[in-house]
């Protein structure tokens, strides 16, 4: 009887450790599929985390935004209200500590990085700023994207970020409108 209840419970835990990853992941679906695709300018940088291993790490163009308002701490979670500039990419329209009421649903929970009282801009760090590939590829993809940027042409380089409701899922990275994991098979073949 002891054995059978123990059973049970095993399985309960189980089911419980199972249910919060999957989730997680039907919530990113979710946003994938229904959410507003905006494409963030950037410039990709290389680095390794022994345990979280390859990725590029993301600087966005839009990462700082002017405001009088110096009462920022580092860490604050800030809502960034999205927009698009004449070109289709994304800007920011406003940054608030709360909800605002606006006709939109466009907003990303972000952290502020710091406010720089010189210039009056808020810097913010958004949390889709990692991009993570294959160990073998993501320094071709780094490498890739400075070259790309040496050339003489406009930097042509962005994130594809869905965005619902405050949630954001970092799709995939832009070169020249090929994906990035594209964009280096090409390269390695060339």
């Amino acid at each position: 009887m002891k054995t059978k209840y123990i059973f049970i419970l095993f399985i309960l835990v189980a089911l419980v450790q199972l249910s919060i990853p999957a989730q997680m992941i039907f919530s990113q679906e979710a946003v994938l599929k229904s959410g507003v695709a905006y494409k963030f300018k950037t410039q990709p940088v290389d680095p390794s985390d022994p345990f979280k291993g390859k990725y590029i790490t993301l600087n966005f163009d839009v990462s700082n935004y002017k405001t009088k308002d110096s009462l920022w701490e580092r860490n604050d979670e800030v809502l960034v209200y999205l927009t698009t500039d004449s070109l289709g990419y994304a800007k920011i329209d406003a940054v608030s500590k709360y909800v605002l009421e606006r006709n939109t649903n466009d907003y990303v929970k972000a952290k502020a990085y710091w406010y720089s009282t010189y210039s009056k801009e808020l810097v913010i760090r958004f949390p889709f700023n990692k991009y993570y590939m294959k160990e073998t590829k993501a320094y071709a993809a780094e490498t890739a994207v400075r070259d790309r940027q040496r050339d003489s042409l406009v930097n042509n380089t962005h994130a594809l970020v869905y965005v619902q409701e405050g949630e954001a899922v970092l799709k995939d990275v832009i070169i020249d409108d090929i994906s990035i994991k594209d964009y280096v098979e090409k390269s390695n073949l060339d």
